[in-house]
């Protein structure tokens, strides 16, 4: 179900985008490319120059090395277009503070503690708090066993994304309808007369 049509005549001005790639390693290792851009549509005035339009305010790169419990053993950034040249691309070596980090375990808040400020790059950042949820989704039936199509009766353990989310809720219909083994069935409340 798409977005509802707009209200009004629009006209794009700005573009965000955000990719993330994951690559397996010959050494069991994963790279988690991340790269995210901003470009204007019209030409911009910075304190550093003027930007032409259609050319990238930002486009920073942050690479993670991530291990299949998912640690981080290795991080670097990269800035290949920035507002401020000279400055805001020496940020990039800050970025190994997140080697040590699971992100699983309390990454996001590693992240606002290591890099926080003028301690990191608002943008780096920004971008590394979605590596969590992009990297389980990259390990889903590769490295994570979903056992989406298994043979549901003959699981020991509970699905992982069983209670990860609204929809796949142990009380909720797609669990009862996909993982009918695994489902909550919430008993009625007596009415009070």
């Amino acid at each position: 179900m798409p977005l509802s049509p707009p209200t009004s005549r629009r006209a794009l001005k700005h573009t965000r985008a955000i990719q993330i790639e994951a690559f397996a390693r010959d050494d069991g290792l994963w790279d988690i490319d991340a790269r995210i851009t901003d470009v204007k549509t019209r030409d911009t005035q910075l304190a550093s120059g003027v930007r032409p339009a259609g050319e990238a305010l930002h486009n920073l790169w942050l690479r993670l090395t991530v291990d299949t419990q998912l640690n981080v053993i290795d991080a670097e950034a990269a800035s290949d277009a920035v507002p401020y040249p000279g400055y805001c691309d020496t940020i990039g070596p800050a970025y190994k503070k997140l080697a040590g980090l699971n992100l699983l375990k309390g990454f996001r808040d590693g992240v606002r503690q290591r890099l926080s400020g003028i301690h990191g790059c608002t943008h780096l950042s920004e971008m590394a708090m979605v590596l969590p949820t992009a990297v389980i989704q990259a390990f889903a039936g590769d490295v994570i066993d979903t056992r989406d199509g298994a043979n549901d009766d003959q699981q020991t353990h509970k699905p992982f994304q069983l209670d990860r989310c609204h929809a796949l809720r142990s009380e909720g219909a797609a669990v009862a309808k996909y993982y009918p083994r695994w489902a909550v069935k919430l008993q009625a409340v007596p009415e009070s007369s």
